[in-house]
Formats: structure tokens, C-alpha cells, sequence
């Protein structure tokens, strides 16, 4: 569904733009809403509504008993905002979302199938950068390839 990495700049008024192709997926699939949190390796998740509401399922699942599921639970659900971008595709990020990510101007955007990453550019590029000695093997390891 999302998937490409595009570059962006926080606007003089703290938003930040949804990529045109983002948009056009948006438009396509009916989607009007989206909801934000706190994602893993310091960027923010982005959900359509219709993944939020898969995802929260999911998570709903995990036993409240167990100390590491309510930790992440509450880490995921308290950081939760919902957005919805306007016809530039432009939306604002919480301040603590934005201090949780280190997102100060410049962003990378990326898809990942059902879901948006929103990641401080710096963040991205280093991430990125030592993710691709161990892509091969990682993809050998999961894939069974």
C-alpha cells in the first residue's frame, strides 16, 4: 500500500506533507485519517485507521499479566494521536512525538507496506546505511532463502 522514501522539511507552522503518492493511495483507498505514536527504532508510526484499529487489536491480544506487554502497551497507546492531513497533505505532529523521533526540520518519510514511517533524516540515513551490510543476510535469515 505505502512504500518509497521522500524527502521533507518541517513548514514554518510545524506540519509536515504526506508525499503526493502517499496522497494519491489515500484517495484511492478512502482513507481520511491516520494515527500516530511512538514506533520502534525512534521514528513514529503512522496507521491508516483501518490498520489502527488491526493493530490495536492485535495488541489488545497481549496478556495484561505480563509486565513487558503492559510496558508496550502503554508506551504505544499513550503516545497515540489521530491526524488528518488537509488537502496538501499537510498534518502536525506532536511535540512529544516530534522530542520522541529527535525531529527537528528535515524528515524522511518512508512506506512500509500498511504503514508510514516518519523518521528524523540523519536518523534514516545512518539507519539505513548499517541495515544494508546485513540486508542479504537478515533477508537469509527471516526468509529462509
Amino acid at each position: 500500500m505505502f512504500y518509497g522514501e521522500y524527502n521533507h522539511t518541517i513548514d514554518r507552522k510545524g506540519r509536515i506533507i504526506l508525499p503526493a503518492r502517499f496522497r494519491d493511495t489515500c484517495k484511492e483507498s478512502g482513507i481520511e485519517k491516520f494515527f500516530i505514536t511512538r514506533g520502534l527504532d525512534k521514528c513514529i508510526f503512522m496507521f491508516s485507521d483501518e490498520e489502527w484499529r488491526v493493530q490495536e487489536q492485535r495488541f489488545k491480544g497481549m496478556s495484561f499479566t505480563k509486565q513487558e506487554a503492559r510496558s508496550f502497551n502503554r508506551m504505544f497507546f499513550s503516545g497515540a494521536a489521530d491526524v488528518a492531513p488537509d488537502r496538501q497533505g499537510r498534518f502536525i505532529v506532536p511535540q512529544y512525538l516530534k522530542d520522541y523521533a529527535n525531529i527537528k526540520r528535515d524528515v524522511t518519510v518512508i512506506g512500509v507496506s500498511n504503514r508510514i514511517e516518519i523518521w528524523n533524516s540523519t536518523s534514516w540515513k545512518d539507519f539505513s546505511t548499517n541495515s544494508q551490510n546485513s540486508f542479504e543476510q537478515t533477508a537469509e535469515n527471516i526468509l529462509n532463502l
